[in-house]
Protein backbone atom coordinates (compact mmCIF):
# COMPACT_ATOMS: atom_id res chain seq x y z
CA UNK A 1 0.00 0.00 0.00
CA UNK A 2 1.31 3.32 -1.30
CA UNK A 3 1.85 6.25 1.17
CA UNK A 4 -0.36 9.27 0.24
CA UNK A 5 1.48 11.64 2.98
CA UNK A 6 2.80 14.90 1.68
CA UNK A 7 5.28 16.89 3.22
CA UNK A 8 5.44 20.77 2.77
CA UNK A 9 7.91 23.06 4.88
CA UNK A 10 5.26 26.28 4.93
CA UNK A 11 1.72 27.27 3.78
CA UNK A 12 3.13 28.85 0.80
CA UNK A 13 4.23 25.59 -0.54
CA UNK A 14 1.19 23.73 0.42
CA UNK A 15 -1.05 26.16 -1.50
CA UNK A 16 1.88 26.47 -4.14
CA UNK A 17 2.16 30.49 -3.93
CA UNK A 18 3.76 31.71 -6.95
CA UNK A 19 6.78 33.50 -4.42
CA UNK A 20 7.63 29.86 -3.32
CA UNK A 21 7.61 28.50 -6.60
CA UNK A 22 9.89 31.00 -7.71
CA UNK A 23 12.15 30.88 -4.53
CA UNK A 24 12.25 27.29 -4.92
CA UNK A 25 13.73 27.56 -8.26
CA UNK A 26 16.55 29.60 -7.45
CA UNK A 27 17.25 27.54 -4.27
CA UNK A 28 20.96 27.30 -6.40
CA UNK A 29 21.46 30.50 -8.22
CA UNK A 30 23.85 30.51 -11.05
CA UNK A 31 23.83 34.46 -11.73
CA UNK A 32 26.22 35.21 -9.14
CA UNK A 33 29.53 36.53 -10.79
CA UNK A 34 32.86 36.34 -10.06
CA UNK A 35 33.11 40.39 -9.26
CA UNK A 36 30.40 40.11 -6.76
CA UNK A 37 32.46 37.29 -4.79
CA UNK A 38 35.79 38.96 -4.41
CA UNK A 39 34.15 42.14 -4.24
CA UNK A 40 36.35 43.68 -7.79
CA UNK A 41 34.19 45.69 -9.63
CA UNK A 42 36.85 45.55 -12.50
CA UNK A 43 35.68 42.27 -13.66
CA UNK A 44 32.16 41.89 -15.62
CA UNK A 45 30.17 40.14 -17.21
CA UNK A 46 31.00 36.71 -15.43
CA UNK A 47 28.42 34.43 -15.12
CA UNK A 48 30.54 31.51 -13.34
CA UNK A 49 28.21 30.71 -9.79
CA UNK A 50 30.65 30.83 -6.73
CA UNK A 51 30.54 27.21 -6.14
CA UNK A 52 32.02 26.54 -10.09
CA UNK A 53 34.93 28.97 -9.06
CA UNK A 54 35.82 27.32 -5.57
CA UNK A 55 35.99 23.87 -7.53
CA UNK A 56 38.16 25.14 -10.12
CA UNK A 57 40.38 27.05 -7.34
CA UNK A 58 41.08 24.40 -5.37
CA UNK A 59 41.77 21.67 -8.33
CA UNK A 60 44.19 24.12 -9.80
CA UNK A 61 46.09 24.72 -6.24
CA UNK A 62 46.01 20.81 -5.71
CA UNK A 63 47.56 20.04 -9.52
CA UNK A 64 49.84 23.15 -9.20
CA UNK A 65 51.65 21.97 -6.02
CA UNK A 66 51.71 18.19 -7.14
CA UNK A 67 53.27 19.54 -10.98
CA UNK A 68 56.08 21.54 -8.83
CA UNK A 69 56.94 18.17 -6.27
CA UNK A 70 59.09 15.44 -7.29
CA UNK A 71 57.18 13.08 -5.11
CA UNK A 72 59.27 9.60 -5.00
CA UNK A 73 57.68 6.82 -5.92
CA UNK A 74 57.33 4.12 -3.33
CA UNK A 75 56.56 0.34 -4.30
CA UNK A 76 54.78 -2.04 -1.81
CA UNK A 77 56.18 -5.45 -2.39
CA UNK A 78 54.57 -8.54 -0.46
CA UNK A 79 57.23 -10.90 0.62
CA UNK A 80 57.80 -13.99 -1.40
CA UNK A 81 58.32 -15.59 1.29
CA UNK A 82 57.97 -14.23 4.29
CA UNK A 83 59.42 -14.53 7.39
CA UNK A 84 58.41 -16.31 10.23
CA UNK A 85 58.78 -13.97 13.11
CA UNK A 86 57.63 -10.95 10.78
CA UNK A 87 54.15 -10.12 10.18
CA UNK A 88 53.27 -6.56 8.36
CA UNK A 89 51.17 -4.62 11.03
CA UNK A 90 52.20 -6.35 14.17
CA UNK A 91 55.46 -4.90 16.08
CA UNK A 92 58.50 -7.74 17.61
CA UNK A 93 59.47 -7.01 21.12
CA UNK A 94 63.72 -7.37 21.17
CA UNK A 95 65.49 -7.99 24.38
CA UNK A 96 69.50 -6.16 23.89
CA UNK A 97 71.77 -4.19 26.05
CA UNK A 98 72.80 -0.62 25.52
CA UNK A 99 75.96 1.25 26.32
CA UNK A 100 77.61 4.70 24.68
CA UNK A 101 80.04 4.94 26.51
CA UNK A 102 78.56 6.95 28.89
CA UNK A 103 75.13 5.36 29.68
CA UNK A 104 74.44 1.60 30.05
CA UNK A 105 71.34 -0.20 30.87
CA UNK A 106 69.15 -3.07 29.30
CA UNK A 107 66.75 -2.58 27.36
CA UNK A 108 63.38 -3.98 25.38
CA UNK A 109 63.59 -3.06 21.45
CA UNK A 110 60.16 -2.28 20.13
CA UNK A 111 60.48 -3.16 15.95
CA UNK A 112 58.17 -3.24 12.74
CA UNK A 113 58.93 -5.41 9.50
CA UNK A 114 62.30 -5.24 11.13
CA UNK A 115 63.02 -1.89 11.69
CA UNK A 116 63.29 -0.25 15.30
CA UNK A 117 61.27 2.37 16.36
CA UNK A 118 61.21 2.48 20.27
CA UNK A 119 63.31 1.65 23.01
CA UNK A 120 62.05 1.17 26.72
CA UNK A 121 63.68 -0.60 29.74
CA UNK A 122 63.70 -3.94 30.38
CA UNK A 123 61.72 -4.66 33.55
CA UNK A 124 63.02 -8.31 33.96
CA UNK A 125 66.50 -7.59 33.95
CA UNK A 126 69.60 -5.81 34.36
CA UNK A 127 70.41 -3.00 37.09
CA UNK A 128 67.74 -0.54 35.77
CA UNK A 129 64.90 -2.39 36.53
CA UNK A 130 62.72 -1.90 39.64
CA UNK A 131 62.12 -5.52 40.85
CA UNK A 132 59.75 -3.94 43.13
CA UNK A 133 57.40 -2.40 40.76
CA UNK A 134 58.59 -4.34 37.66
CA UNK A 135 59.44 -1.67 35.89
CA UNK A 136 62.80 -0.78 33.88
CA UNK A 137 63.96 2.83 34.15
CA UNK A 138 66.26 4.17 31.26
CA UNK A 139 67.44 8.35 30.97
CA UNK A 140 65.48 10.61 27.55
CA UNK A 141 69.36 9.54 26.25
CA UNK A 142 68.65 6.11 25.97
CA UNK A 143 65.35 6.65 24.85
CA UNK A 144 66.20 8.42 22.21
CA UNK A 145 69.28 6.78 21.07
CA UNK A 146 66.64 5.22 18.51
CA UNK A 147 66.98 8.29 15.88
CA UNK A 148 70.44 7.71 15.91
CA UNK A 149 69.80 4.56 13.72
CA UNK A 150 67.99 6.28 11.15
CA UNK A 151 71.18 8.95 11.23
CA UNK A 152 71.91 9.84 7.38
CA UNK A 153 75.03 11.09 8.27
CA UNK A 154 76.19 8.28 9.63
CA UNK A 155 79.77 6.31 7.96
CA UNK A 156 78.28 4.01 6.10
CA UNK A 157 82.21 1.97 6.37
CA UNK A 158 85.47 2.49 7.90
CA UNK A 159 87.02 5.78 6.43
CA UNK A 160 90.84 6.01 6.39
CA UNK A 161 92.40 9.58 8.02
CA UNK A 162 93.12 12.17 5.49
CA UNK A 163 90.23 10.58 3.22
CA UNK A 164 87.14 11.63 2.55
CA UNK A 165 86.23 8.57 1.05
CA UNK A 166 84.50 5.31 3.18
CA UNK A 167 86.32 2.66 2.49
CA UNK A 168 85.27 -1.15 2.65
CA UNK A 169 86.36 -3.52 6.00
CA UNK A 170 88.58 -6.01 3.68
CA UNK A 171 90.28 -2.59 2.75
CA UNK A 172 90.87 -1.67 6.50
CA UNK A 173 92.26 -5.02 7.69
CA UNK A 174 94.55 -5.16 5.21
CA UNK A 175 95.78 -1.66 5.56
CA UNK A 176 95.74 -2.56 9.57
CA UNK A 177 97.88 -5.55 8.79
CA UNK A 178 100.29 -3.68 6.60
CA UNK A 179 100.44 -0.89 9.40
CA UNK A 180 100.79 -3.09 12.63
CA UNK A 181 103.50 -5.23 10.54
CA UNK A 182 105.87 -1.99 9.64
CA UNK A 183 105.20 -0.73 13.12
CA UNK A 184 106.77 -4.29 14.61
CA UNK A 185 108.90 -3.19 17.83
CA UNK A 186 107.40 -0.12 18.20
CA UNK A 187 104.70 1.34 21.07
CA UNK A 188 100.78 0.57 19.23
CA UNK A 189 97.98 2.22 21.02
CA UNK A 190 94.71 0.90 21.13
CA UNK A 191 92.32 4.00 21.75
CA UNK A 192 88.56 3.35 22.91
CA UNK A 193 86.31 5.14 25.27
CA UNK A 194 85.81 3.15 28.66
CA UNK A 195 85.04 -0.57 27.85
CA UNK A 196 82.77 -2.72 29.97
CA UNK A 197 81.88 -5.90 27.41
CA UNK A 198 83.86 -8.80 28.71
CA UNK A 199 84.26 -10.25 24.87
CA UNK A 200 85.51 -6.44 23.73
CA UNK A 201 88.29 -6.58 26.68
CA UNK A 202 89.19 -10.46 25.68
CA UNK A 203 89.50 -9.41 22.19
CA UNK A 204 91.62 -6.40 23.29
CA UNK A 205 93.56 -8.98 25.73
CA UNK A 206 94.09 -10.92 22.44
CA UNK A 207 95.54 -8.26 20.68
CA UNK A 208 97.64 -7.69 22.89
CA UNK A 209 99.08 -11.02 23.48
CA UNK A 210 99.82 -11.04 20.10
CA UNK A 211 101.39 -7.40 19.57
CA UNK A 212 103.53 -7.35 22.53
CA UNK A 213 103.81 -3.40 22.10
CA UNK A 214 100.58 -3.07 22.29
CA UNK A 215 99.28 -0.35 24.80
CA UNK A 216 95.52 0.31 25.31
CA UNK A 217 94.47 3.66 26.56
CA UNK A 218 91.35 4.56 27.55
CA UNK A 219 89.38 8.00 26.81
CA UNK A 220 85.88 9.50 27.92
CA UNK A 221 84.69 12.36 26.32
CA UNK A 222 82.94 12.84 30.31
CA UNK A 223 85.98 12.06 32.31
CA UNK A 224 85.56 10.46 35.91
CA UNK A 225 89.07 9.58 36.27
CA UNK A 226 89.32 12.41 39.39
CA UNK A 227 86.73 10.09 41.45
CA UNK A 228 88.64 7.27 40.87
CA UNK A 229 91.63 8.75 41.88
CA UNK A 230 89.92 9.99 44.85
CA UNK A 231 88.48 6.38 45.85
CA UNK A 232 92.10 5.28 44.80
CA UNK A 233 93.76 7.04 47.75
CA UNK A 234 90.71 6.70 49.88
CA UNK A 235 89.99 2.95 49.88
CA UNK A 236 92.88 1.53 48.11
CA UNK A 237 90.96 0.63 45.09
CA UNK A 238 91.04 2.97 41.49
CA UNK A 239 87.18 2.01 40.71
CA UNK A 240 83.91 3.94 40.04
CA UNK A 241 81.66 1.79 42.17
CA UNK A 242 77.64 1.72 42.66
CA UNK A 243 76.02 2.99 45.36
CA UNK A 244 72.56 1.70 46.58
CA UNK A 245 70.01 4.66 47.65
CA UNK A 246 67.64 2.80 48.49
CA UNK A 247 69.44 2.63 51.86
CA UNK A 248 70.23 6.40 52.08
CA UNK A 249 68.02 8.16 55.05
CA UNK A 250 69.86 11.34 53.33
CA UNK A 251 71.60 12.31 50.49
CA UNK A 252 73.83 15.49 50.57
CA UNK A 253 74.61 16.49 47.00
CA UNK A 254 77.49 18.96 45.89
CA UNK A 255 77.17 19.33 42.43
CA UNK A 256 76.68 15.80 41.49
CA UNK A 257 73.39 15.25 39.08
CA UNK A 258 73.04 11.84 40.06
CA UNK A 259 69.31 11.65 38.78
CA UNK A 260 70.69 12.37 34.81
CA UNK A 261 74.04 13.11 34.22
CA UNK A 262 76.64 11.78 37.33
CA UNK A 263 77.31 7.77 37.81
CA UNK A 264 74.87 5.51 36.50
CA UNK A 265 71.81 6.90 36.53
CA UNK A 266 69.29 4.50 35.87
CA UNK A 267 70.50 2.57 38.52
CA UNK A 268 69.98 5.53 40.83
CA UNK A 269 66.79 6.99 39.60
CA UNK A 270 64.42 3.88 40.46
CA UNK A 271 66.77 3.12 43.84
CA UNK A 272 66.03 7.14 44.56
CA UNK A 273 62.22 6.78 43.49
CA UNK A 274 61.76 3.98 45.98
CA UNK A 275 62.47 6.49 48.47
CA UNK A 276 59.78 9.11 47.67
CA UNK A 277 57.42 7.55 48.33
CA UNK A 278 54.76 8.97 50.79
CA UNK A 279 53.57 6.15 52.39
CA UNK A 280 56.46 4.71 53.24
CA UNK A 281 59.62 6.46 55.37
CA UNK A 282 60.77 8.72 52.89
CA UNK A 283 64.89 10.01 52.36
CA UNK A 284 66.19 13.81 53.17
CA UNK A 285 67.83 15.16 50.32
CA UNK A 286 70.12 17.96 50.35
CA UNK A 287 71.48 19.37 46.46
CA UNK A 288 74.10 22.16 46.52
CA UNK A 289 74.77 23.03 42.92
CA UNK A 290 75.77 26.09 40.47
CA UNK A 291 73.19 25.25 37.82
CA UNK A 292 69.36 23.81 37.97
CA UNK A 293 69.62 20.27 37.52
CA UNK A 294 67.04 17.63 37.46
CA UNK A 295 68.54 16.53 41.15
CA UNK A 296 67.82 19.54 42.30
CA UNK A 297 64.62 20.17 41.36
CA UNK A 298 63.91 16.92 43.00
CA UNK A 299 65.91 17.52 46.21
CA UNK A 300 64.07 18.57 49.67
CA UNK A 301 66.36 21.56 50.57
CA UNK A 302 68.28 23.19 47.22
CA UNK A 303 70.99 25.82 47.65
CA UNK A 304 72.21 27.10 44.52
CA UNK A 305 75.57 28.58 44.74
CA UNK A 306 78.57 29.64 42.81
CA UNK A 307 80.88 27.18 41.26
CA UNK A 308 83.85 29.16 43.48
CA UNK A 309 81.18 28.50 46.77
CA UNK A 310 80.97 25.06 46.51
CA UNK A 311 84.50 23.94 48.34
CA UNK A 312 82.93 26.43 50.84
CA UNK A 313 79.93 24.30 51.30
CA UNK A 314 81.82 21.21 51.94
CA UNK A 315 84.23 22.89 54.74
CA UNK A 316 81.23 24.29 56.53
CA UNK A 317 79.61 20.53 56.28
CA UNK A 318 83.07 20.10 58.17
CA UNK A 319 82.93 22.70 60.51
CA UNK A 320 79.74 21.83 61.74
CA UNK A 321 80.35 18.12 62.07
CA UNK A 322 83.47 18.12 63.54
CA UNK A 323 82.56 21.17 65.88
CA UNK A 324 85.41 23.53 64.59
CA UNK A 325 84.58 26.23 62.66
CA UNK A 326 87.43 28.14 62.21
CA UNK A 327 88.16 29.40 58.74
CA UNK A 328 84.60 28.66 57.65
CA UNK A 329 82.36 31.09 55.63
CA UNK A 330 79.65 32.46 58.17
CA UNK A 331 77.11 32.49 55.36
CA UNK A 332 77.96 29.07 54.21
CA UNK A 333 77.53 27.98 58.04
CA UNK A 334 73.85 28.79 58.00
CA UNK A 335 73.24 27.35 54.26
CA UNK A 336 74.58 23.48 55.31
CA UNK A 337 73.09 23.80 58.73
CA UNK A 338 70.36 21.61 58.08
CA UNK A 339 72.25 19.41 56.04
CA UNK A 340 75.16 18.74 58.67
CA UNK A 341 72.32 17.64 61.31
CA UNK A 342 70.31 15.66 58.91
CA UNK A 343 73.98 13.84 58.34
CA UNK A 344 74.23 13.43 62.09
CA UNK A 345 71.16 12.34 62.67
CA UNK A 346 71.31 9.42 60.08
CA UNK A 347 74.51 7.90 60.91
CA UNK A 348 75.64 5.43 58.97
CA UNK A 349 72.91 5.47 56.53
CA UNK A 350 73.78 8.49 54.36
CA UNK A 351 75.43 9.39 51.26
CA UNK A 352 77.01 12.62 50.37
CA UNK A 353 78.42 12.91 46.97
CA UNK A 354 80.66 15.10 45.03
CA UNK A 355 80.76 15.97 41.42
CA UNK A 356 83.81 17.30 41.17
CA UNK A 357 86.73 15.74 38.75
CA UNK A 358 89.27 17.77 40.27
CA UNK A 359 91.51 15.39 42.72
CA UNK A 360 95.09 17.39 43.06
CA UNK A 361 95.31 19.49 46.10
CA UNK A 362 96.65 22.57 44.80
CA UNK A 363 98.46 25.80 46.75
CA UNK A 364 95.07 27.53 47.69
CA UNK A 365 93.91 27.62 51.13
CA UNK A 366 90.29 26.26 50.20
CA UNK A 367 92.12 23.22 48.31
CA UNK A 368 93.30 22.08 51.69
CA UNK A 369 90.86 22.43 53.83
CA UNK A 370 88.64 20.49 51.44
CA UNK A 371 91.13 17.83 51.62
CA UNK A 372 90.61 18.00 55.80
CA UNK A 373 87.31 18.23 55.47
CA UNK A 374 87.02 14.97 53.81
CA UNK A 375 89.44 13.43 56.35
CA UNK A 376 87.31 14.79 59.23
CA UNK A 377 83.92 13.52 57.60
CA UNK A 378 85.13 9.98 57.47
CA UNK A 379 86.76 10.44 60.73
CA UNK A 380 83.78 11.78 62.69
CA UNK A 381 80.81 10.59 60.74
CA UNK A 382 81.93 7.55 58.62
CA UNK A 383 78.90 7.86 56.21
CA UNK A 384 79.09 5.09 53.60
CA UNK A 385 80.47 7.44 50.89
CA UNK A 386 82.13 10.71 50.18
CA UNK A 387 84.41 11.34 47.36
CA UNK A 388 87.32 13.88 48.35
CA UNK A 389 87.55 15.23 45.56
Amino acid sequence: MSSTKRYWKDLGELHQHPESIKGRENEFPQDLAIDQVLGDASITGASTGRRDFLKFLGFGIGAATLAACETPVIKSIPYVNKPEDITPGVANWYASTFYDGEDFASILVKTREGRPIFVKGNPRFGINRDPKLAIGSINARINSSVLELYDGERLKGPKAKGSETVTDWSAADNAITAGLAAAAGKRIVVLTNTVISPSTRAAIAAFKAKHATVEHIQYDTISYSGVTNANLKSFGRRVFPSYDLTKADVIVSVDADFLSSWGNTNEYTWQYATRRNPDQPMNRHFQFEARMSLSGANADVRVPLKISELPKAVVALHAHISGNSAGADAAMLKATEGAAKALMAAKGKSLVFSGSNNVKARAGAGERHLAICCQTLRQHHRPQLFLCT
